[in-house]
């Protein structure tokens, strides 16, 4: 994973660009949420807080808010237009928080979260133990931790026919789920289950790929692009390269969807540290005599 390298800015940009168009073009999102809220039937307590991470515009919160209607329901985003843009799913009825953040720094007391939500958000960070670390820092001992991301499979077409046209990054990588199930492990959470799909969406021409991809705000955010504007010969042979793709006349483009959950860890348990070694927890009310420097 060291050389997998995102740069944040980058996406905090193009989502927050996307905001006003994000939603006519986030079917494949609205799917993998159905899916990812089928989880939740795990957690058999009523929740005091529940955290959507990376909720951008906030169709997944409110879904989250009807279903836990007594919860403090909190969105949380990088991009402040997409939270701006969440409101309109907030009703006087069934309200929820909007708070701009990021996923591993969250705003939120330790072990303070019954459930943690994040719907193809996590495929944007690339420091995992900084991720994981923070769930496990802000759920409760038992807490449910459920989430969406994308596998390497993701826009594979796409991505084999820039690699025919140049050797420039264009396509952002993602990683697959063993990297993923190893990095939630060390962190120390609990009991992790992860599964992959793979769905095939289809268009008449790459370009309404690339627009759908613009719209969404998911476009290419590897700190090892080409920041300079792609050649229109380039171009046009990625476009030759994609058309010699189709599939009963359409073009097809993969994305691999991991979706996982796990637990918050009990107090005290212990969780790996880099050079093999492990660490415990310990909340700070239960260290007498200490006090926090």
């Amino acid at each position: 994973m060291s050389d997998f390298h995102i740069d944040k800015r980058q996406v905090r940009r193009h989502f927050g660009r996307a905001a006003r168009t994000y939603e006519q073009h986030d079917a494949l999102q609205r799917e993998v949420q159905n899916v990812l809220l089928e989880r939740l039937d795990f957690y058999l307590e009523a929740p005091e807080r529940v955290v959507d991470v990376g909720a951008g515009t906030g169709r997944g919160t409110a879904l989250l808010k009807k279903r836990y209607g007594k919860a403090q329901v909190i969105a949380m985003d990088l991009a402040l237009p997409m939270l701006r843009a969440a409101k309109q799913h907030a009703s006087w009825l069934k309200p929820f928080q909007r708070v701009c953040a990021e996923a591993t720094a969250l705003p939120l007391p330790d072990h303070s979260v019954d459930v943690l939500h994040s719907n193809l958000c996590f495929q944007w960070i690339d420091d995992l133990p900084a991720l994981f670390g923070e769930c496990v820092r802000v759920l409760k001992p038992g807490g449910l931790l459920a989430f969406s991301t994308f596998g390497p499979d993701t826009l594979k077409e796409l991505r084999a026919a820039w690699a025919s046209a140049d050797g420039q990054p264009h396509v952002s990588r993602f990683l697959d789920m063993h990297d993923l199930g190893d990095a939630m492990i060390a962190a120390g959470l609990r009991d992790p289950v992860l599964d992959v799909d793979r769905y095939t969406l289809t268009y008449s021409e790459p370009r309404l790929l690339l627009k759908e991809l613009q719209g969404l705000g998911a476009t290419n955010a590897d700190a090892a692009r080409e920041r300079g504007l792609t050649g229109k010969r380039h171009f046009r042979q990625m476009l030759e390269a994609y058309e010699a793709m189709r599939v009963d006349g359409r073009i097809p483009a993969t994305w691999e969807v991991v979706t996982a959950h796990a637990w918050g860890p009990a107090p005290g348990q212990s969780r790996r540290m880099k050079g093999g070694g492990e660490i415990a927890s310990f909340s700070i009310d239960s260290l007498r005599g200490s006090r926090r420097r």
